[in-house]
């Protein structure tokens, strides 16, 4: 949005935080698309005829077709003075079934849902078994071969902290430091789900799933957690694992 535009927008009477989640399965990913849908176009589509003007919409990350959100944060500028309590249910009337708004504020007019963002926490869900559970499908990675919990636990607990994430950067990301910190990389078995978290100041494109397609690696046997940890210091993403499949990556919640 070029300045003299958001000048404008920001003139209007509210500036509004909503907290939205979905189901990223029948989308090209949260930002706007002009060939494919993805769910700001639907969004962006629905909202003004409930605020009665245009809505240019700021989310707290772009999260890739496939990828799932349950604490996707987005703010717009509006004129329109429908209560906050009323637009939870006045958008999701409107909205299909797999795009939900769970919350509305009203914000400071400095507030960015992107770039007020202090820290993001992304859940990572993987299902290991031989067979498939279609039930599963559209929120974990099937996952057939042999897996050990400990030594991905061993693997991850090196990513907490600062680091350079180079080694799980993939091409085509916005350029800028690959440094970020982690305060959590963590990984919890419950039957046959294995579910990842991960909770940092900021991530690179793909990061969570290249991280979780190498340390899946260690937990087959593949490579040692001391490996991993040569992997991350190599800062080449050449070396590290294939990018896990989207369907098990979820935005939990972001941090202000």
């Amino acid at each position: 949005m070029k300045t003299e535009h958001k000048e404008k927008m920001k003139k209007r009477r509210r500036n509004l935080k909503l907290t939205v989640a979905y189901d990223g399965t029948n989308y090209h990913g949260f930002q706007r698309q002009n060939k494919c849908v993805a769910v700001q176009n639907v969004l962006e589509e629905v909202l003004p005829s409930i605020f009665g003007d245009s809505i240019e919409i700021a989310a707290a990350g772009r999260t890739d077709a496939g990828v799932h959100a349950r604490g996707q944060v987005i703010n717009f500028f509006s004129d329109g003075m429908i209560p906050l309590e009323n637009i939870p249910r006045a958008a999701n009337r409107l909205l299909p079934k797999d795009i939900v708004v769970t919350d509305a504020q009203v914000v400071d007019r400095d507030f960015s849902a992107l770039h007020s963002a202090k820290r993001k926490k992304y859940i990572y869900k993987l299902h290991h078994n031989k067979i498939p559970d279609p039930f599963l499908r559209r929120y974990s990675w099937h996952y057939e071969y042999s897996l050990q919990l400990e030594p991905m636990q061993e693997a991850l607990s090196q990513l907490v902290g600062k680091h350079d994430f180079s080694a799980f950067r993939a091409a085509g990301g916005a350029p800028g430091s690959p440094v970020r910190t982690l305060y959590e990389a963590s990984c919890q078995k419950k039957g046959d789900i294995f579910t990842f978290c991960f909770w940092g100041n900021g991530f690179l494109y793909h990061m969570v799933r290249n991280i979780i397609g190498t340390v899946v690696k260690v937990g087959n046997g593949k490579i040692s957690p001391a490996e991993f940890a040569e992997i991350v210091q190599s800062r080449d993403r050449n070396k590290a694992g294939k990018t896990a499949p989207a369907a098990g990556l979820t935005l939990w919640q972001v941090y202000y």
